[in-house]
């Protein structure tokens, strides 16, 4: 008999959410099916059955879980499962009368955000589906904006009305108008204030011709009909590097360096709504087909912003996109957890660009920053 536990899903969450069981208690289920959904503080996780048989649930739905707890037990053909209560664990409160069949279970991140952005619960309750996660408050937010007349006491959103301000601006004790960041950025604040309160960067910049990788990539975007730019050539082409430079992808820790079996490469992604930095796993092993399809996944996964889990952790060097026109120079923090950050910028005065590396002073030198990045220019201005 297998046992389905919960995996640890990231370093910053000592539980998560058991949202939804996906197949029911009792079902025939193989090894690849995906059985149930757990959230984490950053995203949704669907988790596999990973083993074959007859399905039982232990924990319900709604209940919080830790790391190594047993989710389902899974019984093969003849093997009889322990006798006993499913559902043992206690309910977390997370919904208002959530299981009961009258409210829908309303999970922690979405009751946060629900709670942040002053949305009745009635509101939330017509929306109608069972499980209420934090991307249905975002969409719902993006929608009360100029739908509803005066008096439901909610502010319009300016993404559905211009005119109305910004809905995150309120007016300070002292006559002044505050600002309220999106959560996305507050994350992003979060990561910037460690970054530079305990790494000590430094930067590096190299000119490069940028001529044959457009060219390169407008063949490419033919070839394999899928959209190829700089974030694709350059995760390619960092990736490339993993092997003779296995500083840049490591991880500090301490007074050692804890190297990375392959180049998970982390790029940035800003729509407007706030910055993610999805991953490519293991980039040295994909084609720039992989990479390009994985990176339009991301893209419009960053217009809701649902992400799995594994979509955003897991990155040892990132890249940073700073492709908005007249954009010459641009400086990157270093992520904490890794050691690099590699700015990207548009081509200037033909077909020149000034590529930047950001890095971490403790485990990076000056000479060594030379190297990586005169080795990624000799790799860049080469394709053909």
């Amino acid at each position: 008999m297998a046992e389905l536990r919960v995996p640890k899903l990231n370093n910053n969450d000592t539980e998560y959410l058991l949202v939804e069981w996906l197949l029911s208690d009792g079902a025939q289920v193989h090894e690849d099916d995906v059985v149930v959904l757990v959230e984490t503080s950053k995203a949704a996780e669907e988790l596999v059955a990973g083993s074959s048989g007859v399905l039982r649930h232990v924990l319900r739905a709604g209940v919080w879980c830790h790391p190594g707890d047993v989710l389902a037990r899974i019984s093969s053909a003849g093997e009889e499962q322990p006798t006993g209560p499913h559902a043992a664990a206690t309910d977390t409160g997370a919904g208002d009368g959530a299981g009961d069949g009258a409210s829908p279970l309303i999970t922690a991140p979405a009751q946060a955000l629900i709670d942040e952005l002053g949305i009745d619960i009635e509101r939330v309750r017509a929306l109608g589906i069972p499980v209420v996660r934090r991307a249905d408050i975002e969409h719902l937010d993006h929608r009360r904006g100029g739908s509803e007349g005066p008096g439901t006491g909610e502010t319009p959103s300016p993404r559905e009305n211009p005119a109305a301000g910004d809905p995150a601006s309120t007016t300070a004790g002292n006559g002044r108008e505050e600002h309220r960041l999106p959560r996305v950025q507050r994350a992003v604040a979060r990561s910037v204030e460690l970054s530079h309160q305990t790494i000590p960067a430094a930067y590096a910049v190299v000119r490069m011709d940028l001529g044959p990788a457009s060219a390169y990539a407008r063949a490419k975007t033919k070839e394999i009909r899928r959209p190829v730019g700089l974030a694709e050539i350059f995760v390619q082409a960092v990736a490339g590097l993993h092997e003779r430079f296995p500083l840049f992808f490591a991880t500090p820790d301490g007074t050692r360096a804890l190297l990375a079996e392959a180049p998970d490469i982390g790029v940035t992604i800003d729509l407007g709504e706030g910055l993610y930095v999805p991953v490519i796993h293991d980039a040295a092993s994909r084609t720039t087909r992989d990479i390009a399809t994985t990176l339009m996944k991301h893209r419009l996964a960053a217009t809701t912003g649902e992400f799995k889990e594994s979509d955003l952790t897991g990155a040892n060097f990132v890249v940073t996109l700073h492709t908005d026109h007249g954009v010459v120079l641009a400086i990157p923090f270093v992520f904490p957890g890794t050691v690099c950050a590699l700015a990207v910028t548009e081509a200037r005065d033909g077909a020149l660009a000034d590529i930047g590396l950001a890095y971490d002073h403790r485990l990076i030198n000056g000479r060594d920053a030379a190297l990586f990045l005169n080795a990624l220019k000799a790799t860049v201005e080469g394709l053909t």
